[in-house]
């Protein structure tokens, strides 16, 4: 029933048309939630929207140069509008720049299914600099908030063995030895996943667990739909379409294997090509890298990915997850889950696709690190357009929500939630927190189960 001055995860201009989809599975999907931005002069305050808040934060994580304030993302003409602008460091936080950043972090999830997203390119394909971006992340963790992230983001992981130790790094023997560690400028500089299936009974872990009574490991994997960037030497725009995964491969060089671990696609006027940049000590990254049309800074195009995720019971039926990225309705490329096994090297368990809760992110930064931001030639202010949102799922198989019952995160966030609330906690210590004890680290004083 329609309740006046509120609206349902559907959003009620979303066209008939696009209430379902074929997945490229050959699968019918549902719609299960939709934002048409349709409504003018929407704000994003804490507290304005049911399904969406805007950050009011600095993103020190990527060494970004602006702030993200809630006034940069409103919707206007039928779009969400987010406006990157110059500005005077004095009124903005001592930072050259003000953005913004909108999420659905503990307010939308959704556990598998089709993300898409339409919108238009700020800047053009000449100058360097944006970093327009699509993503998702695991809700026990808060983008932005670097205590919640520590030890958690990016692992997708239920093994108890060396990768969820501190820098993959075996406490008791060293392995998997200095070969391996030290093979890329340092395999891993991860703290250790904070919320592993190595966890003691009756230590702090938001649970479920798995058949033999562990605790599951839980994490915050992050899929990127979309990380745009222009490359001024062949004045290219580039779409990044990536997951950032831990703990890591050997060399942090995922198995690829074209046809059995990925599959890239051949498409009329986009170039795929495998993205050289497997990640750093902080991170295992799988990508690719799409070629833009041209046409994309003048007109809308829609993005997306479509996560089969595989649920941990299913692991001895050989029914493997896997991912697909796109742009408009064709395929860019597939990762499967065996492209993220188990690697002997590095003495680690299978990586998974996504299980975890899922929320979404959509924000236009610049940086640096990501690419070289050309100052002299970047036209002010940029804005980032989107049409609409739309999440789809398998027909009845809807799971939406940011504390399902076999992944849940409600409660555990509660518990902290001043790591949550607080962007000046940044490691969790700070929270007054510790790593609960894990079995390969500390022992356990009773069985694990």
């Amino acid at each position: 029933p329609h309740i006046p001055g509120y609206r349902g995860l559907i959003d009620p201009d979303t066209p008939k048309n696009a209430k379902t989809r074929r997945g490229f599975d050959g699968d019918e999907y549902e719609l299960v939630f939709s934002d048409e931005f349709n409504q003018n002069g929407r704000t994003f305050w804490p507290g304005d929207d049911p399904y969406w808040e805007a950050a009011d934060i600095h993103y020190w994580p990527t060494g970004d140069q602006e702030w993200y304030d809630p006034d940069g993302a409103v919707t206007k003409d039928g779009f969400l509008v987010i406006t990157l602008s110059e500005m005077d460091p004095d009124i903005n936080h001592n930072l050259n720049y003000r953005s913004g950043m909108l999420t659905s972090w503990n307010k939308m999830c959704f556990t598998g299914g089709y993300f898409e997203v339409s919108l238009i390119l700020p800047g053009s394909n000449e100058v360097g600099g944006f970093w327009p971006a699509v993503w998702t992340m695991g809700n026990l963790a808060r983008a932005g908030y670097g205590g919640t992230t520590e030890g958690l983001w990016p692992y997708s992981y239920n093994s108890c063995d060396v990768g969820a130790m501190p820098n993959q790094t075996d406490p008791n023997t060293g392995a998997p030895g200095p070969s391996i560690l030290t093979s890329v400028s340092d395999l891993s500089w991860q703290p250790g996943q904070r919320l592993s299936r190595c966890t003691c009974k009756g230590e702090d872990h938001p649970g479920d667990k798995n058949s033999d009574g562990t605790y599951k490991g839980r994490a915050s994997p992050e899929i990127d739909i979309l990380e745009a960037y222009s490359y001024e030497k062949s004045a290219t725009g580039f779409a990044s379409q990536s997951l950032q995964v831990a703990p890591y491969d050997a060399n942090r060089q995922w198995t690829t294997k074209q046809g059995e671990t990925y599959q890239s696609y051949t498409n009329p006027g986009i170039k795929t090509t495998m993205n050289s940049y497997h990640g750093g000590n902080r991170q295992q990254t799988a990508s690719f890298l799409s070629t833009i049309p041209t046409s994309n800074c003048k007109f809308r195009n829609y993005w997306g990915s479509q996560m089969n995720y595989r649920e941990i019971k299913l692991c001895n039926t050989g029914v493997n997850g896997y991912q697909t990225w796109s742009i408009g309705d064709k395929p860019t490329w597939t990762l499967n889950n065996t492209g993220i096994g188990a690697n002997s090297a590095s003495m680690i368990g299978e990586r998974l696709v996504s299980n975890e809760p899922m929320y979404m992110i959509l924000n236009l930064g610049i940086s640096d690190t990501f690419v070289p931001v050309n100052k002299a030639r970047l036209n002010f202010p940029a804005k980032m357009l989107i049409d609409y949102v739309r999440v789809y799922q398998p027909k009845g198989r809807k799971n939406v929500g940011c504390s399902p019952k076999d992944y849940p995160t409600e409660d555990y966030i509660n518990r902290h939630l001043n790591a949550y609330l607080n962007v000046n906690i940044t490691t969790w210590a700070q929270a007054n927190q510790t790593f609960p004890k894990n079995s390969m680290m500390d022992g356990c004083s009773q069985p694990t189960s």
